[in-house]
């Protein structure tokens, strides 16, 4: 299938790399789109069709993504939308904060519409996405779960979830960052110099992570096979639980939350 990028900025053009990189599909059935195409000429280099043409990229594509800002991607869509098939095309939404019967609206159609939400870490091919069907085919939704799926994770969910999607696996980058400089901080100031502290603290949390996805194993269970009896760890997670640590982020997770919901 033909995969038209329609903007391609940070996140479109980390999409565009990471299809490449992953070797998804060839790079001359890629096309990326962007009105000063000069920004893109590492695409045009690997092969990629690049362009400033909205709707000859759409029309020539199976799957489109729209990743252009929210503010103005009904302006965009009515530029392209008269070359969409509802039989052929399947419209791949990642612009923040729209939902799907705001794009079906904006098309005045009806094209199949996947909403995706990835978040930062998909420049490194380690997205979390979440995925949301309106209107796609198990065979059509099949392939833009495959498609994020080398791009990172992902999980299909209902669409009143993606707000809570947003807060957990996107703002949840930073709440992993602001942990992990906290670890730095503690690191230095138990003798570590920055960059080890920063080495050590980030790995971990790689390795920790790793542990949960690869063997599927529930936190708790891990943190039991480290912590012993009158040990180091559990001495130091009963203090963090006693400044309130866990009660702490649940409360930023749901302020997050009811903030986006505004």
């Amino acid at each position: 299938m033909k995969i038209a990028i329609i903007g391609a900025g940070n996140l479109g053009g980390a999409i565009a790399q990471g299809l490449l990189n992953s070797g998804f599909c060839k790079a001359a059935d890629i096309s990326i789109t962007r009105r000063n195409t000069a920004q893109l000429d590492t695409f045009a280099r690997q092969g990629c069709m690049v362009t400033s043409d909205n709707k000859a990229a759409a029309k020539n594509a199976d799957v489109v993504v729209l990743a252009v800002k929210p503010y103005n991607y009904a302006e965009v869509l009515a530029g392209f939308k008269a070359v969409l098939q509802p039989k052929k095309h399947v419209l791949v939404s990642v612009v923040t904060g729209v939902y799907t019967d705001q794009l079906q609206k904006a098309l005045g159609k009806s094209i199949p519409v996947i909403r995706a939400m990835p978040n930062t870490a998909i420049a490194i091919q380690q997205s979390m996405t979440c995925l949301a069907n309106s209107g796609a085919s198990d065979a059509q939704l099949q392939y833009v779960r495959d498609l994020f799926d080398r791009l990172g994770r992902t999980a299909v969910i209902d669409e009143k979830l993606m707000d809570a999607a947003t807060v957990l696996g996107a703002c949840g980058t930073a709440y992993a960052m602001r942990y992990i400089r906290a670890n730095i901080q503690g690191g230095i100031e138990i003798g570590f110099d920055a960059n080890t502290a920063s080495l050590i603290a980030a790995q971990t949390v790689l390795g920790a992570a790793e542990l949960l996805l690869k063997t599927g194993s529930h936190p708790e269970k891990e943190i039991d096979k480290v912590t012993t009896p009158r040990g180091c760890t559990i001495a130091g997670l009963n203090e963090m639980e006693h400044q309130g640590f866990s009660s702490s982020l649940i409360r930023g997770i749901v302020t997050s939350y009811e903030k986006i919901g505004k």
